[in-house]
C-alpha cells in the first residue's frame, strides 16, 4: 500500500491557527508572518484537498464541518509533534495543557488562578474546558486532565486523587422548606439535571441512604454551571459538589437540608507516565495536594 502524501506541515499550522482565532489576523499575530502568508497556506492547502475549507459569518471564519474534524486532529498531531520535539531536544516542560471539567474550572479551579501560578513559577498552565470529561488516553493534545467521579486507571497514566468530592441535594430557602422535613416531599419539586451527569441523582440515592422519589417534573440542563444557575432561580432542586456552592450556602442563597454526602471517589489528576516525574508536573501535582486538602 502507498502511503497517503501528507500536506504540507506549515500551512496545516497556518490552517489550524485561522480554525482557533476565527480570523487570518489572529493567526497571523500568533505565527508572526502578514495577513498575506497565511491566505497563501491556505490556498494551498485547498489545493491539496481541491476543496474549500472556510464559509464567511460576518467578518469570522467558520470552517467547514469536514475542514473542522480535520482541525481537531491537526491541533492534537501538532501538540504531540510540539511534545516530542521537546522532549527529544532534552528540555523542561514548562507548558502543561490542562484538560478540566467545566464546572470545576468555574468554581473551583478558577478563583485560585492567582495562587496555582504564584506557586508554579515559570510553568505556565493552559485550562482547557472539558464539558465531557474523557480519559487522557482519548485526548492526545492535552497533557494532563482532572477527572472528576471514579477514575479506571489506564495503561500509561499516572493519577493521583487530590480532593474528596462530597454532594447532596441543594434549593433555595423557600424549595427548601418544603421538603426539609421528609425527602419524599421533593417528589413535588422539579429536578434539575445536568446532562454530564444524568445518573447523579440515583448515585446519591443509593449513596445516602434514602428512599428514591419520582419528581414531578425533570429539566435538564447542558452542565452543572447552568443547572446550579436554575436551581438559584428558583426551578426547582438540583445535587451538587459541595465546593461549588459554599459561597451560596454562606449567602443562604441556596440551603442544604441533608447535608453531602461523601462520594468514593474525588478528584484526580492524571497525566501519562513518562511526564509524572518532571518538575512541571509534580509541582502542579503538589499544588493540588495542597490545595484540596485545605479545602476540606
Amino acid at each position: 500500500m502507498v502511503p497517503m502524501r501528507l500536506p504540507p506541515l506549515k500551512a496545516v499550522r497556518a490552517f489550524e491557527a485561522v480554525c482557533r482565532h476565527g480570523s487570518i489576523l489572529g493567526a497571523a499575530a500568533e505565527l508572526g508572518v502578514v495577513r498575506g502568508a497565511v491566505r497563501q497556506q491556505l490556498a494551498i492547502l485547498e489545493s491539496y484537498f481541491c476543496e474549500k475549507l472556510f464559509e464567511r459569518d460576518g467578518r469570522k471564519l467558520t470552517a467547514t464541518a469536514k475542514a473542522a474534524r480535520f482541525a481537531e486532529a491537526a491541533n492534537a498531531a501538532l501538540v504531540a509533534l510540539e511534545r516530542a520535539a521537546a522532549e527529544f531536544a532534552g528540555g523542561e516542560h514548562r507548558r502543561i495543557r490542562l484538560g478540566v471539567p467545566s464546572a470545576f474550572a468555574i468554581w473551583w479551579l478558577g478563583p485560585r488562578l492567582s495562587n496555582m501560578q504564584a506557586a508554579l513559577g515559570s510553568v505556565d498552565v493552559d485550562i482547557v474546558p472539558m464539558s465531557i470529561v474523557e480519559p487522557l488516553s482519548l485526548h492526545p493534545e492535552l497533557d494532563a486532565v482532572i477527572m472528576g467521579g471514579e477514575y479506571r486507571p489506564a495503561a500509561g497514566v499516572t493519577a493521583v486523587k487530590f480532593m474528596e468530592d462530597e454532594f447532596g441535594p441543594v434549593a433555595t430557602p423557600d424549595l427548601a422548606d418544603g421538603f426539609a422535613d421528609d425527602p419524599a416531599h421533593m417528589a413535588q419539586l422539579t429536578a434539575v439535571v445536568s446532562r454530564s451527569a444524568l445518573t447523579l441523582w440515583q448515585e446519591w440515592f443509593a449513596e445516602s441512604g434514602t428512599q428514591a422519589v419520582t419528581f414531578r417534573r425533570k429539566q435538564e440542563f447542558e452542565d452543572l454551571p447552568l443547572a446550579l444557575g436554575a436551581a438559584r432561580s428558583g426551578v426547582g432542586v438540583v445535587l451538587a459538589p459541595r465546593a461549588a456552592i459554599e459561597d451560596d450556602l454562606q449567602r443562604n442563597l441556596l440551603v442544604a437540608p441533608y447535608g453531602f454526602v461523601r462520594r468514593p471517589a474525588g478528584y484526580s489528576l492524571s497525566c501519562r507516565n513518562a511526564d509524572a516525574r518532571k518538575p512541571a508536573f509534580t509541582a502542579l501535582r503538589d499544588w493540588l495536594l495542597r490545595s484540596g486538602v485545605s479545602t476540606q
